[in-house]
């Protein structure tokens, strides 16, 4: 029995469950970052375990986030419940049922739609395995002991013993292998489609702005609208990809100018966030997603900005702070990076950095010439500084940005680094 313990213990250690990176399960918050009214914040819907019961929503604001205004409505009914919620003072919406349901967010004049799943673990079915045949080996346990205790030969007393001690192995044996056992969807949890095993077609889009030609210091709508690649209908199955339905990276082209933003779902296949640019010019987009039961896509654009240059810095933005202002030092090593292979890029921090959009940090980088962009996470070096591996492809000299946000915002450090042939 020793023996068997310690080998069930070993498997455990070694047989770690599989990972299901972007999948939102029972049991788990979701989190959704948003960047509307001037503010990045990120919405925390917490992990719903009855029905009917509360849904508890909190917000996350880098560094602060308003009043939003909620409206919860199920998809299936058409029930609605409404409430605020603001950092510090979590809302908490009654829901009476699972599955699909659509959470209205709104500040500043402006709203998302964001669709959820209301899920409800409803347990595994080899649980009832694993506890029935614990309690039955402990029932031939107890009674292999009496049965031992009033027979003097023993042989019925090993018998039971040695059954019920099978059974705590078989019990154990489903304990090591449920992760990989098929287990029952949660209440509330999408069909299945039936196109899961060759994936869904990926997207295709279309960007605007409103108004189409937008004159720089004006405030300005930059609008994606989202396609089936095989069917042309609106997308609106996004999954969330690093906590947010879709990051939006604008820069112009000379790289003075730099937005890291979270466009908000004001329709089926239709996301939107308001902008604003210092400078005339030509900005290029990139759109990083993830579909459903398809991989991960980079969608670029650009769109151009007229008139003089405003006055006021690009920098201007609430929800950016100035690198400028807040410090920064960036080392690359080697100082000469080789094309294809591993650089180390380390940021010393102004300030204790804290989570956002679940890293540490983010390294975002372009090409000159646009045609590339690459973005990688900081996996949580301890202490004030940020550590980043990244291979940039080819020669050439490229525009580089890291983020990471602390009790006072989030900062943005920009630097050049030269690749030579």
């Amino acid at each position: 029995m020793t023996r068997l313990l310690c080998l069930v213990a070993l498997l455990l250690v070694a047989l770690a469950p599989p990972a299901a990176a972007h999948v939102v399960k029972a049991g788990a918050d979701l989190r959704i970052a948003q960047t509307i009214a001037g503010s990045e914040l990120t919405l925390v819907i917490k992990a719903t375990t009855r029905v009917p019961g509360p849904l508890r929503v909190e917000v996350i604001g880098f560094p602060t986030a308003p009043e939003l205004s909620l409206r919860l409505r199920s998809v299936a009914d058409g029930r609605v419940v409404q409430g605020t919620v603001a950092p510090g003072r979590p809302a908490q919406l009654g829901v009476e049922e699972t599955g699909p349901h659509e959470l209205t967010v709104g500040a500043g004049g402006e709203s998302a739609v964001i669709p959820f799943r209301v899920l409800v673990d409803r347990g595994s079915g080899w649980e009832f395995l694993i506890y029935g045949g614990l309690f039955v080996a402990g029932l031939l346990l107890v009674g292999g002991l009496l049965t031992g205790a009033f027979n003097r030969r023993g042989r019925p007393a090993f018998v039971v013993t040695a059954v019920a001690a099978a059974g705590v192995a078989v019990a154990a044996l489903i304990v090591v292998l449920e992760p990989w056992l098929p287990a029952g969807a949660p209440d509330g949890a999408e069909p299945r489609p039936t196109d899961s095993a060759i994936g869904r077609p990926y997207v295709q889009r279309v960007l605007t702005t409103v108004p189409a030609r937008p004159a720089a210091g004006e405030e300005f709508v930059a609008r994606v609208d989202l396609s089936d690649g095989s069917t042309g209908r609106p997308v609106d199955d996004l999954a969330i990809h690093h906590e947010a339905m879709a990051h939006l990276v604008v820069t112009s082209e000379d790289g003075r100018y730099f937005r890291h933003v979270h466009p908000l779902r004001t329709a089926p296949g239709r996301l939107e966030v308001r902008l604003r640019a210092d400078r005339p010019g030509r900005y290029l987009t990139y759109v990083e997603l993830e579909r459903t039961d398809s991989g991960g896509q980079l969608l670029t654009g650009s769109f151009t900005v007229t008139g003089p240059a405003a006055a006021t810095a690009a920098t201007s933005d609430p929800a950016i702070q100035d690198a400028a202002a807040t410090g920064g030092t960036v080392t690359v090593t080697p100082a000469v990076p080789q094309a294809g292979r591993p650089a180390t890029v380390e940021v010393s921090t102004s300030g204790t950095p804290r989570p956002w959009l679940g890293m540490a940090g983010h390294l975002i980088v372009r090409s000159e010439d646009g045609q590339f962009l690459g973005h990688v996470h900081e996996m949580g070096t301890p202490g004030s500084r940020l550590r980043f591996t990244f291979s940039f492809p080819t020669p050439g000299r490229y525009l580089a940005w890291t983020q990471y946000a602390t009790d006072r915002g989030i900062t943005t450090v920009p630097f050049t680094v030269e690749v030579p042939r």
